[in-house]
């Protein structure tokens, strides 16, 4: 997460780096000091699962979104997405850096 969030944030101001959880706000800002993550935007999806329903992310059960990664371009529309089906894996960042960097 710590080179993502470097390398994201290296492509400039008009690339913004969000972050959706259903995490609260205070359990988010202790994740990113812990994980020296200071580039993104941290959200919290705890409330009503907007984003996860939205963006089929969302595990009802559970009540968590499960880990994706989406690039989306100045007119909002999703221009890469990768959907992960294990909570322990990470997001192929480097493709994700590409789609980013095609777009700016």
């Amino acid at each position: 997460p710590r080179r993502f969030n470097e390398t994201a944030a290296a492509l400039g101001d008009n690339v913004a780096i969000l972050t959706v959880s259903v995490d609260l706000p205070m359990a988010q800002a202790r994740w990113c000091g812990a994980a020296g993550v200071d580039k993104v935007v941290m959200l919290s999806d705890y409330k009503d699962n907007s984003f996860g329903e939205a963006y089929g992310t969302l595990i009802k059960e559970l009540r968590l979104d499960f880990r994706a990664i989406f690039v989306i371009d100045a007119n909002d529309t999703i221009q890469y997405v990768e959907y992960l089906n294990e909570m322990t894996e990470h997001p192929n960042y480097e493709k994700a850096i590409e789609a980013a960097k095609s777009l700016v």
